[in-house]
């Protein structure tokens, strides 16, 4: 009981430090998220990935930050969102691909164990940018169907002069 109730007040005193700290913080970030599935399986089927985009989308607005478009392909997905500053990106990515991970075993989607590729990619893009971005995620079908997914990848660390070690890019299917 006295275990709970300290907790409790750890909680309640971390809850008003972010408070604080945050009450006068005004910002814009907008980031795009591209990550894959383990090995680069196409695992996400079209008769479930509207659900595993709206569990996806919950996992980040129960963490205070929106959601403006999500798709993606069988072996990856596009998120592109407003970031809140009360979060680390590296959490925020964690959380949504461990528990999307956990969601989509327990739900049996899949007949392997389901997980993601480590890492990710995130790109950071000015307000006036979000409409073409939003329009590119909503048209991943169609996009990937003039470029790999490796190629559109390798392009967007290119675009935004982000060092890589190509020993870690998108392993391929086993």
């Amino acid at each position: 009981m006295v275990e709970k109730i300290r907790l409790l007040i750890l909680c309640a005193f971390r809850y008003i430090i972010l408070y604080f700290a945050m009450s006068n913080t005004y910002t814009q970030i907008h980031i795009q998220v591209v990550f894959a599935v383990h090995s680069r399986q196409s695992l996400i089927n079209a008769d479930w990935k509207d659900k595993l985009y709206k569990y996806i989308t919950g996992i980040i607005q129960n963490n205070n930050h929106k959601v403006l478009q999500i798709n993606g392909m069988p072996d990856h997905i596009h998120i592109l969102f407003g970031m809140r500053p009360t979060q680390s990106l590296s959490d925020l990515m964690k959380q949504v691909k461990q528990d999307s991970s956990k969601w989509i075993n327990k739900q049996g989607f899949v007949n392997s164990k389901f997980s993601w590729q480590s890492g990710y990619g995130a790109f950071s893009y000015s307000k006036s940018e979000v409409p073409k971005i939003i329009n590119y995620i909503k048209n991943q079908e169609e996009h990937h169907k003039k470029i790999a997914f490796q190629d559109e990848y390798l392009k967007l660390l290119k675009d935004f002069n982000v060092d890589y070690d190509a020993r870690y890019i998108l392993k391929s299917v086993l």
